[in-house]
Parts: structure tokens; C-alpha cells; sequence
């Protein structure tokens, strides 16, 4: 930490990538889709050399953080920890959510429902893979890969289909629980060789990481150039609402959970995860930002790689809490733009739904659109819905993405503090 310290500011990264993103704005407003188009491709390079180094990162850094804890009884009860955090934040993610949108009712005026859906083939195909979407049950079957070599690879022909991380997650804890049931001079060998294969994907994630200034400076402007500021206007309220649902989130519960159940200073803590929130809000990727989390959780906030490589990749997947704030308060939206009336029994049951559907969220950019689709049957509301909130998703996304991250975060530091006694440093930065 201390040669961080040392850097000139504007050679720390999280100031680059923050005036990166100062810029991206006024580019895009003044070049338009012109300007998009000519910088699009840099954006599309950064996320694929993200990806490239996503599933290989998750895969040996879980396998090295399993054999690290030295037992399967140690490992049983990290992960119980770790989920029990995440089920947790999820959950008050989702109340803050249902909270602000009784009290705003941002669709009671309903003159949105004659919002028109999308004609454009991507609009489509998006709203065509929601309502042929997997079912909740099929969310089990999704752990278990067939084929694990399969599950670890990106669909080339639809961006938004990523590779089952879940099942990765699944055969990386049952590989690395396997290798500590070896004896232990093979058990010693293997986890050595993981620590080491580890250590080279840390290595090649610093070298894209450096690239991240021009990949943020890229998306950010190609979005802005693209959509502008007025897709924004049509649906002002219900996006004030989802943002001030998660500013409170993000600036009261996490902070506190973060203050008086990890014992770290909130604000020092933040600080120190400035890389990785700019590229979540950047990428609206949790496995993209993953690589930029765990850097900055271990390197600037001094918590071990054997509770981050744990925590991080397992939090990437299935702890949502910006996109379970964003499903309850986006079905509520369009039951009060279509003049439904949804009882507390129904609004419970948005919350149960919200919850798993998010804990089946890929972390990829609208992912929680697409599992929407889910919550929405649930209560009984047309699928046709999701269209009227596609104009102003990707800001939505890019802004529950980074409260995911920094949920992930916390939940990081908080596991720590249970597993090390707190010796893993105090507060960040």
C-alpha cells in the first residue's frame, strides 16, 4: 500500500478512470452516435479482455482459496458466513427498495402505459429471451454443469449470454474440497500448483486493469453518444426513485453494516474500492469488475487472498443487491403504471422473487432486465412491461451494478473479521 501512497494522484487509477468518465460525457454529447461509433470498438475490446481473463480468475482463484482454508469443515463454515451475509444485504436491499417506491408511487399517474415496445430487432430478442426465460427451479439445475468446460464459455452469438459462473463456482468448491481430501503430500503439491496459476492470472488482470482509463472513456462516451440525456426524461421519477433507493443503500445500510459488523471505517474502505466501483458503474459488469474488486480488496484495503478469492467470486454471482432493489421497485413501477393494486401478500411475494431472481443474475450487463421477467409473472403483470423501462435500463444498470461491488465488498471485510479476528487491516485505502 504504501507505494499507492506514494503516486503522484493522477497516476492512481481510480483518478483516472474518474476523469475518464468527466470526460466520456461531453464527448458523447458532442459527437452524438458518430462519436460512439468511432470509439465503440475500444469499449468492446476492454470488456472482451475483461472476459478474457473473468472465468479462468474465478476458477483458479476459488480452487486456491478453498485449499488455502486447509479444511472442509473451515470451508462448510466460511461459506455459510459468506452466504448468510449475502441473503442478508439482499434482503434490506430489497425493503429500502419497497419502501421508497410505496412512499413516491412514481408510477401512479400511469400515463406510461401507452409507452410503446421497442421495434428494434435487439429490443426483440431481449424481450423474446424473458419470456422464454429458465424457470426458478431450473436455477438448481444451473449449479451442476454437464459439461463444466462448456458452462466456461461466452456465447458468440448474444453479448448478454456470459458463461454459467454458477456452475464454474460449483465444480471450482467441489474441485478445491476434493484436493483437501487428498493426503497431504499430493494435497500440498496441487495447492501449491493453484496458488501458483493464481498468481499468474493476478498478474495478467494488472496489465488489463492498466487499460481501464481508455475502456472507461470509451463505454461511458458510447452510451452517452448513443442515448443522450433524453431517454431519460420519459421515465425521471421512476429513475430518481431506483437512485434514491440505492443511495440509501449504498450511503446508510452498507456503510453501517460495514462500521459495525466488519469494523472498518466506512469512508477509508470506500476509498480504497474507488477502481473497482468506477468500473462496475462503467462496464454495469460484476464479473467484468471483478478482477478490478479483488485487486483492490487485497492490494489497498489489506484483506487476505484466501477470504477474497473465497468471498469475491462466489459475492459476483450470487449477491445482487442493487439488482434486487432495482427488480422490486421496476415491478411496483409497472403495477402502479397499469393500475394494478398490489396487496402486501403480493408485494411479499415481489420480495421473495426479487431475491432469488437476483441470486440468478448473471453479472452481466441487464441481466436483472432479463430476470425481471420472472418477478413480473409471479404477481400476474404482462411481460410486455419490461419494454416500457428499456430506454433508461442501461444507466439503471450501470448504477445497481456498483452498489453489487461494493455489497460484495463489505461483505468481503465483514467475512474477514469473522475468519482472522479482524487482522486483516482496519480500515482500508
Amino acid at each position: 500500500m504504501s507505494d499507492t501512497q506514494s503516486e503522484s494522484w493522477y497516476l492512481k487509477l481510480h483518478w483516472q478512470i474518474g476523469i475518464a468518465m468527466l470526460l466520456a460525457v461531453p464527448f458523447g454529447l458532442l459527437t452524438g452516435e458518430a462519436g460512439a461509433e468511432a470509439i465503440g470498438w475500444l469499449g468492446d475490446l476492454f470488456l472482451r479482455l475483461l472476459k478474457m481473463v473473468v472465468v479462468p480468475l474465478i476458477f483458479f482463484s476459488i480452487v486456491s482459496g478453498v485449499c488455502s482454508v486447509g479444511s472442509l469443515k473451515r470451508v462448510g463454515k466460511l461459506g455459510a458466513r459468506t452466504v448468510g451475509y449475502y441473503l442478508v444485504s439482499s434482503t434490506l436491499a430489497i425493503l429500502v427498495g419497497l419502501l421508497l417506491v410505496n412512499l413516491i408511487h412514481p408510477g401512479e399517474e400511469g400515463v406510461l402505459v401507452q409507452y410503446r415496445v421497442g421495434g428494434s430487432a435487439g429490443e426483440e430478442a431481449l424481450l423474446g429471451e424473458i419470456e422464454s426465460g429458465s424457470a426458478l427451479r431450473d436455477l438448481v439445475f444451473r449449479l451442476v454443469p454437464e459439461n463444466p468446460v462448456e458452462d466456461m464459455v461466452y456465447s458468440g452469438e448474444d453479448p448478454r449470454r456470459g458463461p454459467n459462473i454458477l456452475g464454474v463456482i460449483f465444480f471450482a468448491l467441489l474441485f478445491g474440497g476434493c484436493i483437501l481430501a487428498l493426503p497431504d503430500a499430493r494435497r500440498e503439491r496441487l495447492s501449491s500448483v493453484f496458488d501458483m496459476l493464481f498468481a499468474v492470472m493476478m498478474k495478467m488482470t494488472g496489465l488489463v486493469i492498466r487499460a481501464a482509463p481508455l475502456g472507461v472513456f470509451a463505454l461511458l462516451g458510447a452510451v452517452v453518444g448513443t442515448t443522450g440525456l433524453e431517454a431519460f426524461r420519459a421515465l425521471g421519477l421512476y429513475m430518481l426513485t431506483v437512485f434514491g433507493a440505492l443511495a440509501i443503500h449504498a450511503l446508510v445500510v452498507l456503510p453501517l453494516i460495514c462500521a459495525l459488523l466488519a469494523r472498518r471505517n466506512p469512508w477509508a474502505y470506500t476509498r480504497a474500492l474507488a477502481p473497482a466501483l468506477a468500473t462496475a458503474f462503467s462496464t454495469a459488469s460484476s464479473n467484468a469488475a471483478l478482477p478490478v474488486t479483488m485487486d483492490c480488496v487485497e492490494r489497498r484495503a489489506g484483506i487476505s487472498n484466501r477470504i477474497s478469492s473465497f468471498v469475491l467470486p462466489l459475492g459476483a454471482t450470487v449477491n445482487m443487491d442493487g439488482t434486487a432493489l432495482y427488480e422490486c421497485v421496476a415491478v411496483l413501477f409497472l403495477a402502479q403504471c397499469h393500475g394494478v393494486e398490489l396487496g402486501l401478500a403480493q408485494q411479499m411475494v415481489v420480495v421473495v422473487t426479487a431475491l432469488l431472481a437476483s441470486v440468478g443474475a448473471a453479472g452481466i450487463p441487464h441481466a436483472g432486465l432479463v430476470m425481471m421477467g420472472i418477478v413480473l409473472t409471479a404477481v400476474g403483470l404482462p411481460l410486455e412491461g419490461v419494454g416500457m423501462i428499456l430506454a433508461v435500463d442501461r444507466i439503471l444498470d450501470m448504477c445497481r451494478t456498483t452498489i453489487n461491488v461494493f455489497s460484495d465488498a463489505v461483505g468481503t471485510a465483514f467475512v474477514a473479521r469473522l475468519e482472522d479476528g479482524g487482522e486483516d487491516g482496519q480500515t482500508g485505502g
